[in-house]
């Protein structure tokens, strides 16, 4: 069967991403001043930031609609015996349940809860496509298979400052007050599809990075070696190479692949902001 694979813009997928595993990306917004922009469409990360250093308000997210879902499916459908959609969680965000309802309007669209976010969630969406490649499954087959691949996907990040997630109404005033005197920089971890704060880290920003790297990786003979992320919001020259080093040394991965995260997640996050991404056996 001749399956199509799609998401939601907060898998973070580059141009190249879509091309190479030929996904459908439907966009998320970005609310800055009261005016809604396509995610990474009509509006840029560097935008959000400039806008937030400036004095402007913290911009917020918009989900998609069930008729933008409707419309999305319909075009993305053609040619294809079925599709198979994957959503940021359903825990984050409306938009799985506004796609569940506008799938029912299709005989065979099926959509799936990624649990997850940013390349997490971009990690499930490739195993879709490779399982759709292979023209093997049907579309409600490869569905029930990435449900089930979702609990395996190990997604954390680390950041630099927590002002936006303090501005956003996700972390306490006092929290980030005290992590930003103390220098600390926490890992935010994916669990159950929820965002948590796991271990913290003193030091620069790169210190904590190394040591988070070190952490997720060494000693786990678990770790699937055949793909991670290393997605990150605006980063500072040469973060990301340190970064990629930290990984090459502690694990040896058949692909690292780099994703800049999109504007919805990064107006969450804010800059300097990074994570790696990757599944377990």
């Amino acid at each position: 069967m001749k399956i199509r694979i799609t998401s939601d813009s907060t898998c973070d997928f580059s141009h190249e991403m879509k091309k190479r595993f030929h996904v459908g990306v439907v966009p998320l917004y970005v609310i800055k001043d009261g005016i809604a922009y396509r995610d990474s469409k009509d509006i840029t990360c560097d935008e959000i930031f400039a806008h937030v250093a400036a004095g402007g308000a913290l911009c917020t997210t918009s989900a998609v609609s069930q008729s933008e879902y409707e419309d999305f499916f319909e075009k993305q459908l053609e040619g294809y015996d079925g599709l198979v959609h994957v959503n940021l969680s359903s825990e984050m965000s409306s938009c799985h349940q506004n796609a569940v309802v506008a799938a029912e309007k299709f005989k065979n669209v099926h959509v799936v809860d990624s649990r997850n976010l940013s390349s997490g969630q971009g990690l499930i969406v490739i195993r879709g496509a490779e399982l759709a490649e292979k023209g093997e499954m049907t579309a409600e087959e490869i569905a029930a298979d990435l449900r089930n691949f979702a609990s395996k996907v190990d997604a954390s990040f680390i950041v630099d400052n927590l002002e936006y997630l303090r501005k956003g109404g996700r972390c306490s005033t006092l929290t980030a007050l005290g992590a930003n005197l103390l220098g600390i920089k926490p890992c935010i971890e994916v669990k159950d599809g929820k965002m948590s704060v796991g271990r913290k880290y003193r030091g620069t920003f790169q210190k904590a990075l190394k040591l988070y790297v070190r952490d997720r990786l060494k000693e786990d003979d678990t770790i699937d070696p055949r793909r991670i992320f290393i997605t990150h919001t605006p980063v500072g020259e040469g973060v990301v190479d340190t970064v990629r080093t930290e990984v090459e040394n502690c694990k040896k991965f058949d692909e690292i692949l780099e994703s800049d995260a999109y504007c919805v997640i990064s107006c969450h996050c804010g800059p300097n902001t990074l994570g790696i991404l990757y599944t377990h056996k």
